[in-house]
């Protein structure tokens, strides 16, 4: 086995949190000698997967509210230090260009991911930061008052360690559970890995019917007692079994078994005005088949699943036939079509995880554990996860710049 000497600093994860953790050691201190070990064939694949390949790497409205898990609160220190501007300068510096959009993320110039992940790249080779690829990892272990981390075919050494490698989501691009062991092993408290911005699982007899369409909903998460946990909107996608879409990725952050997702179709417009139109085209189309009460306003299948799940079963009906009890039903059907929640997909339709090391076990300056001197944690081993839109970018880069800063 080779030894490849001793290391300042040890980085496990070449991702978007270890490759900036990388950067920021270098650039506080030329001199120290800074090894990322990564097990792909090449750092930041996972990166250029990120907002489909266009990179939103930050957004304008960065708060701990976006987030959830236990270093939520803490996180507004790191946010407070390492704002969306600090993050675009260190970027600029680097040589990556951005715009922001109307929603306020934050892409490069370019929309290529790769742009992104190239400037970290080539950071790292100008700075001298040692790349080790296709390492897999055997153990890690405390040695004296530093680390000793060994793979199949070296062993590495080094005063500092930083575990950096992410979640158990995207496995197809390297996501696993292996940040969690090696934080368990060195006596921290972990939240299990589940997956987030994904999917959610959801009972309905109308969903196969409805696979492939898209509609523009405010999509609300209801607890037991039908209170409102959450709310969003935008487009939701219908899936066999699953309700898709951003809106309802940011739902599944929150969502759990027992919970209901409830959309409104039509959110502008009031209860009574949806009446009036059903009223309005009961008229127009008095002598056609009752599945074209909703033309001009749903797609014809969703017209129709909104119909069965109204309770009306004969479609051979002309629209003339529609009573008032019934026109009242559809109206209040459109306002609320309920979802009853399963769990969320799988990690393999998951964006992120929640979970990962507990956030009172870490120092929100330092991103130092307060339980292992000179063991660090960023990234998605930490119990963050945030909304779409640049939020999980911003603290891997600003999790990874901080403890780079402090290694």
């Amino acid at each position: 086995m080779q030894n490849n000497n001793n290391f300042d600093a040890v980085i496990i994860g070449g991702g978007a949190s270890g490759l900036m953790c990388a950067v920021s050691a270098k650039l506080k201190n030329k001199n120290r000698r800074i090894a990322v070990i990564e097990k792909n064939d090449r750092v930041g694949k996972k990166l250029l997967s990120t907002g489909n390949g266009r990179c939103n790497l930050t957004n304008k409205n960065i708060s701990p509210d976006k987030y959830c898990g236990t270093f939520k609160k803490q996180s507004g220190i790191i946010f407070e230090k390492f704002n969306t501007k600090k993050l675009l300068d260190v970027f600029k510096n680097l040589g990556l260009l951005t715009s922001c959009d109307s929603e306020g993320r934050y892409y490069p110039l370019c929309r290529q991911a790769s742009a992104v992940l190239d400037v970290l790249r080539f950071s790292c080779e100008r700075l001298g930061v040692e790349i080790f690829c296709s390492e897999s990892i055997r153990s890690v272990k405390k040695s004296g008052t530093g680390f000793a981390v060994k793979t199949e075919d070296s062993l590495f050494s080094a005063k500092k360690l930083v575990i950096a490698n992410g979640s158990k989501a995207s496995p197809k691009l390297g996501g696993n559970s292996s940040s969690a062991d090696y934080l368990k092993n060195f006596g921290h408290s972990l939240v299990p890995f589940s997956p987030a911005l994904c999917p959610v699982k959801v009972q309905s007899d109308i969903l196969k019917s409805l696979k492939g369409i898209r509609a523009s909903a405010r999509a609300v998460l209801l607890d037991r007692n039908n209170n409102s946990i959450k709310e969003e909107s935008g487009e939701v996608q219908f899936a066999d079994g699953a309700l898709s879409g951003i809106c309802i990725f940011n739902l599944s952050l929150y969502a759990k078994n027992g919970q209901t997702i409830r959309l409104d179709l039509l959110p502008d417009i009031s209860l009574s005005k949806i009446y009036s139109l059903i009223n309005n085209n009961k008229k127009l189309f008095f002598d056609l088949e009752l599945d074209n009460i909703f033309t001009g306003i749903f797609q014809k299948r969703l017209a129709q699943a909104l119909i069965k799940s109204s309770g009306i079963k004969d479609f051979s009906r002309k629209c003339r036939s529609l009573t008032d009890d019934e026109i009242s039903r559809l109206a209040n059907k459109v306002k609320s079509l309920d979802f009853p929640v399963i769990e969320n997909c799988g990690f393999e339709q998951a964006q992120c995880a929640l979970g990962g090391v507990k956030g009172q076990e870490i120092d929100e300056n330092t991103m130092q554990s307060k339980l292992v001197r000179g063991l660090f944690v960023c990234g998605e081993a930490v119990d963050l996860c945030g909304e779409c839109g640049g939020y999980n970018l911003h603290f891997a880069f600003s999790s990874g710049f901080t403890a780079g800063e402090n290694i």
